[in-house]
């Protein structure tokens, strides 16, 4: 199923508190929130550890639910286990139309894969060490560090300095974009906008504008010289719908 923004879509949100911060849990919960309504929200540790101490707060304003998972062996992750079980419960109680799995650990690709297989949307969310493998098995994957830094990132009519910390834009991403528009593009070459966003993270699961400074997928062409955009108003003129095509 494929990901869109839709507030009434139920989504069922697992945490592995043992691979992602909790820092930015407020962040990660606005950003679900663009995607539907978290109908399930746990988070799984083992919460006697002093380590876990500094999610106590976060979970209460979050009204995340904390799941005890107790390390029974040493050398093997508990919480992943839970999280699977869990997962596979809900997906059978058929109250959710997708999963948000958020963690940085490549245990849960097969996961992914089941819960997809079943028609479950799937939203991955990590930091960016997370293994390509788990990455490319959801739908959409988002960094944790773009959660952070989004307050940063300016609008449209501002223009980004040239000197940052955001990474520039690479010639395979620009290849991906530019042959993702000659995909799906009409006999004059124009493509629309939101058709390429969708074809694009069919492709590249992690790709988001914001990974390269931008709020929009437009503000990213518009900074791609070899990428034209025509933005067209609709017959009533209410709307306006963007197109683009690889210059000739």
């Amino acid at each position: 199923m494929p990901i869109e923004r839709q507030k009434d879509l139920r989504l069922a949100v697992l945490i592995d508190a043992d691979n992602v911060p909790y820092a930015n849990v407020k962040g990660m919960m606005e950003e679900i929130a663009k995607y539907g309504t978290p109908t399930f929200k746990r988070i799984y540790g083992d919460w006697t550890k002093p380590t876990t101490s500094g999610w106590k707060g976060v979970l209460l304003e979050n009204a995340i639910t904390p799941i005890q998972q107790y390390s029974y062996t040493s050398g093997k992750n508990a919480t992943d286990s839970a999280m699977i079980i869990d997962a596979m419960d809900i997906l059978y109680s058929g109250r959710v139309d997708g999963f948000c799995i958020v963690s940085s650990d490549s245990d849960f690709t097969r996961l992914a894969i089941r819960l997809r297989e079943a028609g479950m949307s799937v939203i991955g969310i990590g930091e960016r060490k997370t293994p390509e493998p788990f990455i490319t098995a959801c739908d959409k994957f988002i960094y944790i560090e773009i959660l952070s830094s989004d307050d940063n990132i300016p609008d449209a009519k501002q223009k980004r300095p040239k000197k940052d910390a955001t990474p520039q834009v690479d010639k395979r991403t620009i290849k991906l974009v530019k042959s993702s528009i000659n995909d799906i593009a009409d006999e004059s070459g124009w493509a629309f906008l939101g058709e390429l966003g969708t074809l694009i993270l069919k492709k590249q699961p992690n790709f988001d504008p914001r990974n390269y400074g931008f709020k929009k997928l437009l503000h990213f062409i518009k900074s791609v010289d070899s990428i034209e955009v025509d933005e067209r108003q609709s017959e009533s003129g209410s709307s306006r719908h963007v197109y683009v095509r690889v210059k000739q």
